[in-house]
């Protein structure tokens, strides 16, 4: 059985970075949006309780059995509280007189089950405290709701993929989960004494925010890029025109002038384009410098790679040689430019037209 909890754990840590990488970029645009940075605490926190409510969940599902195999039994549904008392008298060897019986009655199923479903949502108590700021009540609520869920998904047979469910819906569980939540709660208060409170990590990553990292740099240019594509999409559907140039001109230039020097993603990102004048022509100017460098750079080096091929017509080896340093130099193209804007160096484009950058978040100082 332990073992079984180890493979859970495992596969959990397996699948963990596919479900972080989805996550990843919701989590960058909400820190920006909010804070204008990324704390590291923030990160460590938020990813491990990710991969906390992954690793639980893989608990409560796995193992899997076969569909063929799982039919339905009358005794899997338990709707009594306290049956685990019950089973703990009828089923285990332990004898309050003998204290040999101790250690044994620890390692017995109906003992270190209920065990393991209190200290399993221990953690998720301390979590909802420290960094959600719940107070007892909501602590209590929300390990009762998520033990719930769990208890459900096994009643609906993973959500009806079996026939019937293939583990025992028991609501001993939800008041066992729901007390070790409650136990997390208050171990949270002894344990977050050797930690930063929540409010001064966001005060810190409102500090940091008051300065626009490379990171974001780059955040902002990925957030216009599909925006300005979301523009020129609508723009197709409804008036079927030059949409590219068009919504170049709209979204880079035009509506920086409307917005104070700010484009959609900029704004949602908490920074402002600083313009000396000709705000209009300098913005549209600016992006279309970053867009020919970082775009058309690559589309050159990509076409002498398709020229030499198929002027040349070389020996398919070589034509696989010239592909791969082809693709080789674009790699380290972008790299070598990813981690000079990174590192927050200015780049030629703004150098040029003299566009600086100015975080708008306010420090928890200024606030106060």
């Amino acid at each position: 059985m332990f073992m079984s909890y180890i493979h859970s754990i495992e596969k959990a840590i397996l699948v963990f970075p596919f479900i972080a990488l989805l996550f990843t970029i919701p989590f960058i645009l909400h820190q920006y949006h909010k804070y204008g940075s990324i704390h590291k605490l923030r990160v460590l926190i938020i990813y491990s309780f990710i991969l906390y409510l992954i690793s639980i969940y893989f608990l409560v599902i796995l193992p899997l059995p076969k569909v063929e195999t799982v039919v339905w039994k009358p005794n899997m549904i338990r709707l009594i509280p306290f049956t685990f008392v019950l089973d703990f008298m009828k089923e285990t060897s332990f004898v309050i007189s003998n204290f040999s019986t101790y250690l044994k009655a620890l390692v017995e199923p109906c003992v270190y089950t209920v065990v393991f479903n209190l200290f399993m949502f221990v953690p998720f108590g301390m979590y909802l405290r420290y960094y959600f700021k719940c107070d007892f009540k909501k602590t209590m609520w929300y390990s009762f709701m998520l033990s719930l869920f769990f208890e459900i998904t096994q009643l609906t047979g993973l959500y009806f993929i079996y026939p019937y469910p293939y583990r025992i819906f028991d609501v001993d569980d939800l008041l066992i989960n729901t007390l070790g939540g409650l136990c997390g709660y208050y171990f949270a208060g002894v344990f977050t004494k050797f930690l930063p409170t929540r409010d001064k990590i966001d005060a810190e990553s409102r500090k940091i925010g008051e300065s626009v990292s490379g990171l974001r740099r780059v955040t902002v240019f990925g957030l216009d890029f599909v925006l300005y594509f979301v523009l020129c999409l609508f723009l197709y559907l409804f008036w079927k025109t030059k949409i590219m140039w068009l919504g170049f001109i709209l979204y880079y230039g035009l509506l920086p002038v409307i917005l104070n020097g700010k484009t959609l993603g900029s704004r949602f990102l908490n920074i402002v384009f600083l313009v000396p004048n000709w705000k209009f022509f300098r913005m549209l100017f600016r992006h279309i410098l970053l867009y020919s460098y970082y775009f058309g750079v690559p589309f050159g080096i990509l076409q002498v790679v398709i020229c030499f091929v198929s002027w040349f017509k070389p020996s398919p080896v070589i034509s696989i040689v010239v592909c791969f340093m082809g693709l080789f130099i674009l790699f380290i193209f972008y790299i070598v430019n990813l981690i000079w804007v990174l590192k927050n160096k200015k780049r030629f484009y703004d150098s040029i037209l003299q566009v600086t950058y100015q975080s708008t978040i306010v420090g928890e100082n200024e606030i106060l």
